[in-house]
């Protein structure tokens, strides 16, 4: 089955393209560019490229992965618009997946990086240790989760990075990775790996991957924000005349 992947929840925006059978996941095209404040223009001529690079059109997809947060408002809703609108138009399913998920799928057990280099040997994420995946929410603060072996143990959350040192510090936490661990790397006080700095485009479609083999039912692609947006309704109407 052919699908859609997007991600708009970090400065990073991910259009891919993936074939998901019986047996494993195998990407077919990629593209990603990092700029905070161009989600709207580069997403979709991302589409249309991995698209084109696989000889594919929108009516040859079966399924759209989209990364739902956490992030901030505007960027993140960018990529959830172009899913859910895309989804409803051509008539397949939509299956969100939590972007820190995608991080916190980071190879923990000493195998090779895609430079064949041992991440142990370079002293970066432990050997069985449990790892930080941490994105950049701005205002000084990140978004972040603790993962086990891919499994998650803390729900998503945003705060100070000094206050994420106090609370993983006896989770067994032995390194960490994304943006927003590399930003603040002195304070978390954890060695980061390099990459992945964004949710991989590949981790997210393998996190759906069992639910598109099923052919579930699509699912209502929901933001994580986990903060108010920075523009808010006024409380109430000043009078015109005094």
């Amino acid at each position: 089955m052919l699908v859609l992947v997007v991600d708009s929840s970090t400065p990073a925006v991910t259009a891919a393209l993936a074939e998901v059978t019986d047996h494993g996941v195998v990407m077919r095209a990629q593209r990603q560019a990092v700029d905070a404040k161009a989600h709207g223009e580069l997403l979709a001529p991302a589409v249309e490229a991995v698209l084109g690079e696989a000889g594919a059109a929108p009516r040859d997809l079966d399924a759209i992965v989209a990364g739902v947060g956490p992030g901030p408002f505007t960027g993140l809703r960018v990529g959830l618009v172009t899913a859910a609108s895309m989804g409803q138009t051509l008539d397949i399913p939509t299956y969100g997946v939590c972007s820190l998920d995608a991080l916190g799928r980071v190879d923990q057990a000493g195998r090779a990086d895609q430079a064949g280099r041992s991440l142990d040997a370079l002293g970066r994420v432990d050997r069985g240790g449990r790892v930080l995946a941490a994105t950049d929410a701005r205002r000084k603060e990140i978004y972040w989760a603790v993962y086990d072996r891919g499994a998650r143990v803390t729900e998503p959350d945003v705060d100070l990075p000094a206050a994420v040192a106090e609370r993983v510090a006896g989770l067994g936490v032995t390194g960490a990775v994304g943006e927003g661990a590399l930003k603040y790397a002195d304070v978390l006080g954890l060695p980061v790996r390099d990459e992945p700095r964004y949710p991989p485009a590949a981790a997210l479609v393998e996190l759906a991957a069992e639910r598109i083999r099923a052919k579930g039912p699509g699912e209502r692609l929901t933001p994580l924000y986990l903060r108010r947006p920075d523009a808010v309704a006024a409380a109430g109407r000043k009078p015109v005349l005094r």
